[in-house]
């Protein structure tokens, strides 16, 4: 899982252009959105949503408030691409 993590967290990068920060520097367990964590707002959300959905080819749903839960931190976002693609797992 610690790999998914980290293909995770370059994603977030390359997609939002993160430029002045590693994958290191982002807690897999910090919350994405909002002041605490990464402080991603809601077109980042979108850019994420679709780049997820593009490289990992999982459903996403915006009216399913299950989605604001999986895409909370890059753990929870991990677990869901998990479940969806087990081979993503390793």
């Amino acid at each position: 899982m610690e790999s998914l993590q980290n293909d995770i967290k370059q994603l977030i990068i390359d997609t939002l252009n993160l430029e002045e920060i590693s994958p290191d520097d982002i807690d897999s367990s910090a919350p994405l959105f909002g002041d605490d964590g990464l402080g991603l707002d809601s077109i980042d959300a979108l850019e994420l949503g679709l780049a997820v959905k593009k490289h990992y080819r999982v459903v996403l749903s915006a009216e399913n408030e299950a989605m604001r839960q999986h895409f909370y931190s890059v753990a929870t976002l991990a677990t869901f691409i998990a479940s969806q693609h087990p081979g993503h797992s390793a």
